[in-house]
C-alpha cells in the first residue's frame, strides 16, 4: 500500500477534485489522500485496526474526507451490509398528541442503536395504512411498528410471515400471531366509569372511537362492568360516534342530546373526542360539571388547563413506547437499553418478550417459525380533576 499523499487540500489536483456541482465521492477522497478506494472505505467505516491500516494513514483519509466534505452513501452502505438501519413506524395521526409522544418513544429507543425511523401517517385510513407498509417496504426498513387503525390486521400478519418482523401497539387485535403492546383499557375504563357512578349518574352517553377496533371494544366492555355492578344496564342507544377525534365527539355528543335529553354524564373514550364534547356542550350553553359530567380516556397537555379540568385515565405513553420498542429490537436480535429490557408481570400478564429469531425461522412457514403471539397490557392511572359532579335533581 503506498503512503497516504499529504497534498494540501485546498489545491485540487488531477481526479482528487470533485466536479463542481456534483457530490464528493469515495474515489476523489481516495485519490486525494493517496490510497486505493477499498482502504479509504475501511478507513472511514471504521475497519482500519481489521484490515491493518496504519493509524496515521485513517487519520489522513479522515482529514481529507472532512475537507471536501465527503457524505457516505447510505445507500451504497445498506447494500453493502445487507441492513439499511431503517425501523417503520406508522400511526393513525400524527396531529394527537397520543400517537406523537408514541413515535417520539420510539425514536429514542431505536436511534440508541444506531437505527433511524421512517414515520407515516395513516389518517385513520386502513387502505392508507396498507399504501405506507408497502411504501415503507419498498425502502427497505427491516421492521414496521404500527399504532394500526385497528380494524384490518390482514397485511400485517401477511407481512410478518413474510419475514418482516412487525409489532403492533396501541389498537391491537385479538387472536393474531403478532407482538402486542396495549394499556389494559378494560380495566381503566371500569375505574373511570365508577367515577360517574358513584356520584349518582345512571343516564350516560357514550362517545364511541372506531367501533371494531379492540381498545373501542374492550373500554365499552370496562364501562358495562361497572353499570353491571352497580344494578343497572346501559341503553344501547346512548352510544355515539365511530372515530377517536374531536369532530366526530363534536358530532356525537350533538346526536346524544337531541336524542337523550335526561343524560346526565359523557363517557368518551379518548380525550380528543372529550374536547369535542365540550365545544358542543357549550354551544348548547351547558356547563361542565352542573349540566354535564363528562370523564375520558387519555390524557392531554393541556387537559389541566382547561376551564373545567378533565378526569380522566391515563395511560403511561412513555411506557407503551419503550415496551413496543424493547419487543421490536428483541425481534431484530437487538438487547435493549437498560432503561427499558424488563418486563414486569402486570405489564406482561405473564408474557416474557419474545424469543430472538433466527433467520431461518423468520423465513419459515407459520407453522416452522418459533411463536410470535403475545399480547402486553400497560396500567393505567386514574386522575381524578373537576369535571364530575353529582347530577341535577
Amino acid at each position: 500500500m503506498k503512503p497516504p499523499n499529504h497534498r494540501a487540500p485546498d489545491t485540487p489536483q488531477g481526479s482528487g477534485s470533485a466536479t463542481p456541482g456534483h457530490p464528493v465521492t469515495l474515489k476523489n477522497v481516495a485519490d486525494r489522500a493517496g490510497v486505493s478506494v477499498s482502504t479509504a472505505s475501511r478507513a472511514l467505516n471504521g475497519q482500519a485496526r481489521k484490515y491493518r491500516i496504519s493509524p496515521t494513514t485513517e487519520k489522513a483519509v479522515r482529514k481529507v474526507a472532512a475537507d471536501l466534505g465527503f457524505q457516505a452513501s447510505q445507500v451504497a452502505r445498506s447494500l453493502r451490509l445487507k441492513r439499511s438501519g431503517l425501523i417503520g413506524v406508522i400511526v393513525p395521526d400524527i396531529s394527537n398528541p397520543f400517537f406523537a409522544s408514541i413515535a417520539r418513544e420510539v425514536s429514542l429507543g431505536v436511534e440508541a442503536h444506531g437505527f433511524s425511523v421512517l414515520l407515516g401517517d395513516s389518517r385513520e385510513e386502513t387502505e392508507i395504512e396498507q399504501r405506507l407498509v408497502d411504501q415503507l417496504r419498498a425502502k427497505q426498513v427491516e421492521a414496521l411498528l404500527v399504532c394500526p387503525v385497528g380494524v384490518v390486521p390482514d397485511h400485517l400478519v401477511k407481512l410478518d410471515r413474510s419475514g418482516l418482523p412487525v409489532v403492533v401497539a396501541d389498537r391491537v387485535f385479538d387472536g393474531i400471531e403478532l407482538p402486542s403492546v396495549t394499556s389494559d383499557n378494560r380495566t381503566a375504563a371500569r375505574a373511570v366509569a365508577d367515577v360517574l357512578i358513584e356520584q349518582g349518574h345512571r343516564k350516560i352517553g357514550v362517545l364511541s372511537g372506531v367501533r371494531d377496533s379492540l381498545p373501542a371494544k374492550t373500554r365499552l366492555q370496562g364501562l358495562n362492568d361497572a353499570a353491571r355492578h352497580a344494578g343497572f344496564h346501559l341503553d344501547p342507544s346512548s352510544l355515539a360516534g365511530n372515530a377517536f377525534t374531536e369532530q366526530s365527539g363534536y358530532e356525537a355528543t350533538l346526536e346524544l342530546l337531541d336524542r337523550h335529553p335526561e343524560m346526565t354524564a359523557i363517557f368518551s373514550m379518548c380525550t380528543p373526542a372529550a374536547i369535542g364534547a365540550m365545544r358542543a356542550l357549550a354551544e348548547r350553553g351547558m356547563a361542565i360539571p352542573s349540566d354535564m359530567s363528562i370523564v375520558a380516556f387519555d390524557d392531554h397537555p393541556f387537559a389541566e388547563l382547561m376551564k373545567t379540568p378533565l378526569t380522566v385515565s391515563v395511560q403511561d405513553i412513555p411506557r407503551l413506547g419503550q415496551l413496543a420498542t424493547a419487543v421490536l429490537l428483541k425481534r431484530l436480535n437487538v438487547k435493549p437499553s437498560d432503561d427499558f429490557s424488563s418486563v414486569s408481570s402486570t405489564e406482561s400478564s405473564g408474557h416474557e418478550l419474545p424469543p430472538r429469531s433466527t433467520p431461518s425461522e423468520m423465513r419459515g412457514t407459520p407453522s416452522e417459525r418459533q411463536s410470535s403471539t403475545s399480547l402486553w397490557k400497560v396500567p393505567t392511572t386514574l386522575l381524578q380533576r373537576s369535571s364530575v359532579a353529582a347530577p341535577r335533581q
